[in-house]
């Protein structure tokens, strides 16, 4: 499997926990300058912005998110808000969905580092 598609395959199974929460998948690869987002979730009524981190193990993996990349989540999600025409007084929250080579996923809501 190449490393595209297994960045792909990783963040269909980050939807689908979202989706078996209830959850409605709204946008995907939002990409701008000032960041990117892999997903964006409205779970019930607070809109989710999702980083998707695959490592060999859930340590690894929670530990290579960092504050520059953090920041830049944030960034993207105001441009969305600005751009959804939502204000910054959504009920909100930011997420990373951690998986590892052996098939185990946990979501970890409201990151911060």
């Amino acid at each position: 499997m190449s490393r595209h598609q297994f960045v792909l395959a990783a963040e269909e199974a980050a939807e689908r926990l979202y989706r078996a929460q209830g959850g409605k998948i709204i946008a995907k690869r939002f990409r701008v300058r000032e960041g990117e987002i892999d997903f964006i979730a409205q779970v019930a009524d607070v809109l989710v912005f999702v980083e998707v981190k695959a490592r060999k193990t859930l340590e690894a993996a929670a530990a290579s998110i960092n504050f520059r990349q953090l920041t830049r989540i944030q960034n993207a999600a105001r441009v969305y808000l600005n751009r959804s025409g939502l204000g910054e007084d959504t009920l909100m929250r930011f997420d990373a969905v951690l998986l590892d080579h052996g098939g185990g996923a946990e979501i970890v809501e409201n990151i911060t580092v």
